[in-house]
């Protein structure tokens, strides 16, 4: 921008030029910002609206205006008009009651949305969590529940899908999916209608957590034709519904999940993002509706949050750092592991729920040895056919080393879980030992993130606690201030303060491409408490 551009106008007051003055303008979010500059080409620099009047400063001149930014300013309005919430923010879906009935409660009276975790939980403790958030929220203010994809258990995933269509649950969010199942589809067409204006209702909203494109695209079409019919053909939909169900998407919200804690492709977020973008912008062309679509992983500071919304994410979802929080369902003694966690401190892991399937999860590695102890069970599934080929010095290290019990006691355990969960697993492992072998293996599993939700010390060094590398940022941006206390980190501290940060790095950002001297601590934000 020349001398010659410059815009006519009084001089102005209240200039700041000096790197701490800069940082301190750039703040304020909330107030008008002029961008000012000195005659033949001197120093730019800035000046609050508040601040300028006419008995100013001589020799300083308007050449521009950055407006107000709020942090609900950062993502796509239509967010928030959709959901009912004032922050494009979701506190994401924590498996096993991690993210908790009190997290969601929390989230929607501050005017934003969560996703209570389902996954991993029975179905009388999902219906009581149901009801309470019902009670509390009814549909008023936004909340939502877990569908998890649960090949091996597809009986399972079936009725999850009816427990909580039956409990007029407002949002559902859709995580490890592979492709479009039965139940899944069922929840995105129950209820479709057209209003006097013939404009399709949605009474249930389907968000998806993606990390591939041909994932994506599948939740960004209309569910298939062939299950649509199928279920028609069961009476789980009307034909009225199945016809609606064929000109919306699956999901109108997509959550792009980079390297992220738990399930989790390790992709960049810088490199997913745009790719997803530019497939929804073909798909929505292509059949004329729309789709909104968010960035998820690795987002553990304001400079991530920020990076997200710069990237084109329509809204942004947390799920490692909430575990931080006085509302999550972990232990405090899990919690005090996962504060002390540096940026490289997490490792992949075999999962419990996809374990004969060869699926990882992301976990933290500082503190616990569940890791190498789980990787080393998936090592003896793979060389070994069935419990009874083991050698016995292998069926000695793991019954000393990992298991802390023989294998007919984890045995007899795992008959009595599945007797009551799904019968169908024991009738399958009685014909195949090799799925046997995998059931003993995944009592491990299983456990190992219970004894991290109970806090059972006597375990510590076999807690299961998903987590990606936000944690280890979290920690780092948050030492010295006030968030570094546990009893203050609560879920809605935590996301006031990454939305606020995003907007103050935004800002500053703004600032710089237009030439003002933007110093480095103007794009570090220090957390402090907020309403």
């Amino acid at each position: 921008m020349s001398s010659t551009n410059l815009l006519e106008g009084a001089p102005l007051a209240g200039a700041a030029f000096a790197a701490n003055q800069i940082a301190a303008c750039l703040e304020q979010v909330r107030e008008p910002v002029h961008v000012i500059g000195t005659p033949h080409g001197g120093p730019r620099g800035l000046a609050l609206a508040s601040q300028a009047v006419k008995a100013g400063q001589a020799g300083c001149y308007q050449l521009g205006t950055l407006p107000p930014l709020y942090p609900e300013w950062l993502g796509d309005r239509d967010f928030g008009q959709a959901h009912g919430v004032r922050f494009p923010y979701v506190a994401g879906e924590m498996a096993r009651g991690i993210a908790t009935t009190r997290m969601v409660i929390a989230m929607a009276r501050a005017e934003m949305l969560a996703i209570y975790g389902a996954a991993g939980l029975d179905a009388a403790t999902i219906e009581r969590a149901v009801h309470e958030l019902s009670e509390a929220l009814g549909r008023d203010c936004p909340w939502g529940v877990n569908l998890i994809y649960s090949p091996a258990e597809q009986a399972l995933e079936e009725r999850t899908a009816d427990l909580l269509l039956r409990g007029n649950v407002p949002i559902i969010s859709a995580s490890a999916y592979m492709d479009i199942t039965a139940p899944l589809a069922r929840c995105a067409a129950a209820g479709l209608r057209r209003d006097p204006a013939g404009r399709i209702v949605r009474p249930v909203r389907i968000f998806a957590k993606v990390s591939r494109p041909e994932v994506a695209e599948k939740f960004m079409s209309p569910a298939p034709a062939g299950l649509l019919a199928a279920l028609v053909a069961r009476g789980q939909l009307t034909q009225d519904e199945a016809r609606l169900a064929a000109e919306v998407p699956i999901a109108e919200d997509v959550t792009v999940e980079a390297d992220s804690g738990g399930h989790t492709d390790n992709q960049p977020l810088g490199a997913m993002l745009p790719a997803i973008l530019a497939l929804r912008d073909a798909v929505a062309a292509r059949r004329g509706y729309r789709i909104r679509v968010g960035a998820a992983g690795g987002l553990g500071s304001p400079q991530a949050v920020a990076g997200a919304f710069a990237l084109g994410a329509d809204y942004v979802l947390t799920g490692s750092v909430n575990q931080l929080a006085v509302e999550s369902g972990v232990s405090d003694d899990a919690r005090a592991l996962l504060a002390q966690a540096d940026l490289a401190d997490v490792m992949m892991a075999p999962a419990a729920d996809m374990f004969e399937m060869g699926v990882q999860v992301q976990v933290l590695r500082r503190g616990t040895m569940f890791g190498p102890r789980a990787r080393r069970l998936y090592e003896t599934y793979r060389a070994y056919s069935s419990v009874e080929e083991l050698p016995a010095r292998v069926r000695g290290a793991l019954e000393r080393d990992v298991l802390h019990a023989s294998l007919d006691e984890v045995w007899a355990q795992t008959v009595t879980f599945w007797r009551q969960r799904d019968p169908a697993q024991l009738a399958r492992a009685a014909e195949d030992a090799r799925h046997k072998m995998a059931l003993i293996f995944r009592w491990y599993l299983g456990n190992s993130s219970r004894w991290a939700v109970e806090g059972d010390t006597s375990r510590r060094a076999d807690y299961q606690l998903w987590a990606g590398s936000a944690v280890g940022a979290f920690n780092r941006w948050t030492a010295g201030s006030f968030l570094a206390e546990p009893a203050e980190r609560t879920v809605t501290q935590i996301a006031l303060n990454l939305l606020e940060g995003a907007a103050v790095v935004t800002r500053a950002h703004q600032a710089r491409t237009y030439g003002v001297p933007v110093p480095p601590r103007a794009f570090t934000f220090v957390p402090r408490r907020l309403r």
